[in-house]
């Protein structure tokens, strides 16, 4: 039904009709405009210092308020740092840093749709049963083999990324022959996979730092129009990554600027949303975006 990887011909996917929006708790989300998705790390090790919580619910609170108040439609709630390198995490680990976290936002802002990033059902479900709305799994269901019936069994929008190994081995695994075939063919097989589990709204990732060079970021980026022909809507999370900071040879938090124009980059080749740590500044982003594509 597809082409092989090494065939360079054009792939779309028909597992799942062309949507412009997801049934998410009763509500009806629209892509024709860009959403934006706030970082909410609950962990003391991500790549960025500036975002981390760890299990202050004071430093939680300021966060997601902030998120909130400048543009955020969505918050991605993570307990489990894959940056590259990454300590493993326990499963009771994860669960303490995020359930509480999830159980709070919605009591606290009923309206703001939550995202739970992990690879690992149990927590996908603990955290959907908790008041979450969407499971982001940087493994696209690989890292544990109940996810993917757990996400067709609570009937949720699900984000798949694109990754080979994981947060511990990924950046010895960059080897393609050529990665944007390759990548798009890997999702074009996940939602045939999919379809066939009863998972009806799919969100995908691209994985820009994910078992991926520098070279090869920049190249999906400038390619990521590509991934249009499977007719789902698009996630970008480039949002202080190394692809910026040692392209411009400055830290993850000197790397705002550079996030920025690549943020913009990326809305102009179709991005459906921004996962971003500095909302304000994305939210900025967007509206001049909107201005210019009314």
């Amino acid at each position: 039904m597809f082409p092989h990887p090494g065939n360079s011909s054009k792939i779309e996917d028909k597992s799942f009709p062309h949507k412009n929006t997801l049934q998410i708790d009763g509500r009806l989300i629209s892509w024709n405009k860009p959403q934006l998705m706030g970082i909410v790390n609950l962990t003391p090790d991500s790549f960025f210092e500036g975002s981390r919580t760890e299990k202050s619910l004071e430093k939680v609170a300021a966060l997601v308020k902030s998120h909130i108040t400048n543009g955020a439609s969505i918050l991605d709630l993570g307990g489990y740092s894959s940056r590259p390198g990454a300590s493993d995490v326990s499963l009771q680990e994860e669960l303490d840093r995020v359930i509480p976290a999830v159980s709070w936002i919605t009591a606290t802002y009923p309206d703001i749709l939550i995202s739970i990033d992990t690879f690992r059902a149990k927590v996908a479900e603990e955290a959907i049963r908790s008041g979450a709305h969407i499971i982001n799994d940087i493994s696209a269901g690989d890292l544990d083999q109940d996810m993917i019936s757990t996400v067709a069994r609570l009937q949720v929008p699900y984000i798949a990324m694109h990754m080979k190994g994981n947060p511990q081995n990924m950046q010895k695994k960059s080897n393609y022959s050529d990665i944007l075939i390759e990548i798009l063919y890997y999702f074009a097989e996940k939602l045939e996979q999919f379809r066939k589990s009863g998972i009806k709204d799919v969100i995908i990732d691209p994985g820009f730092g994910f078992a991926k060079t520098l070279e090869q970021n920049y190249y999906l980026l400038r390619n990521l129009h590509q991934f249009q022909t499977l007719s789902l809507p698009i996630l970008v999370g480039i949002s202080r990554k190394s692809m910026i900071s040692k392209a411009l040879d400055v830290e993850a938090g000197r790397a705002l600027n550079g996030t920025t124009a690549l943020n913009m980059f990326a809305l102009c080749h179709g991005a459906n949303i921004l996962r971003i740590h500095d909302v304000k500044e994305a939210n900025e982003t967007l509206k001049l975006f909107n201005t210019l594509y009314p």
